[in-house]
């Protein structure tokens, strides 16, 4: 299984060999594929996305199936037993993630966590004023509050992230760089574009119209961008 390196990176110094650990927001299992290589006894790997539960299972869940458990849920309301997890990845899980329900997840990580238990989070630092992909994600954060009165992406600086979690009682072990600058590739920047059409969709013309126009110039105009932080934050839950 093809592992990122940030992944890699932001586990090497975890005790995950003969682990239980949770992937929450599985995304494609990249974490999860991570745990596994790592030696990790079980992996839960959580999402409410059926499409992302399929990619998992898929990729991850047959090669390893008595080690895996893919469990399509919201992470706000995890089906899972209190103290019940040695290690938790959030791998560009926040970002994602509106400031309430991020804190509803935050009290959802803390209540499964056995004492000991350790969380790493992976994320991105608000871009600079001046990237060129700063325009891309503020646009589809007006779309899809048009659309669905949300927010599509919400990046914390690696600080408030680190309150919100000594909030629930988690100290810091260690905080590195994962990746500076990021590489948004034009993989990438379709990625984000697709979900502005998508949304778009639900528009009046006259909304939709002005508004795709905008997005077909930013796209043509950033092409790749290599720019911001990507951070790691490792903690741990007292025992």
């Amino acid at each position: 299984m093809d592992v990122p390196t940030t992944v890699t990176t932001a586990l090497e110094d975890q005790p995950i060999d003969g682990a239980t650990c949770l992937e929450a927001g599985a995304g494609v299992g990249n974490a999860t594929a991570g745990l596994l290589a790592a030696g990790a006894a079980r992996v839960y790997a959580v999402t409410n996305d059926a499409d992302h539960a399929s990619t998992v299972r898929d990729r991850v869940g047959r090669r390893a199936p008595d080690r895996t458990a893919v469990v399509e849920a919201d992470l706000r309301a995890l089906p899972m037993a209190a103290n019940s997890v040695d290690v938790i990845t959030a791998h560009g899980l926040c970002n994602v993630l509106t400031p309430s329900a991020l804190e509803t997840v935050a009290t959802e990580l803390t209540r499964v966590a056995v004492p000991g238990c350790h969380l790493v989070v992976d994320d991105y630092e608000p871009p600079p004023a001046d990237a060129a992909v700063r325009e891309l994600f503020a646009l589809e954060n007006a779309v899809t509050e048009l659309a669905d009165g949300r927010p599509a992406l919400t990046f914390y600086p690696a600080t408030m992230l680190r309150r919100l979690f000594a909030g629930h009682g988690w100290t810091v072990d260690r905080e590195r760089t994962l990746l500076d600058p990021v590489p948004w590739t034009r993989a990438h920047v379709e990625a984000h574009a697709e979900v502005v059409r998508s949304e778009a969709a639900e528009l009046p013309d006259e909304l939709r119209d002005p508004l795709l126009a905008e997005l077909e110039r930013l796209v043509a105009a950033i092409g790749k961008e290599s720019i911001g932080e990507m951070y790691s934050i490792a903690m741990r839950f007292p025992g």
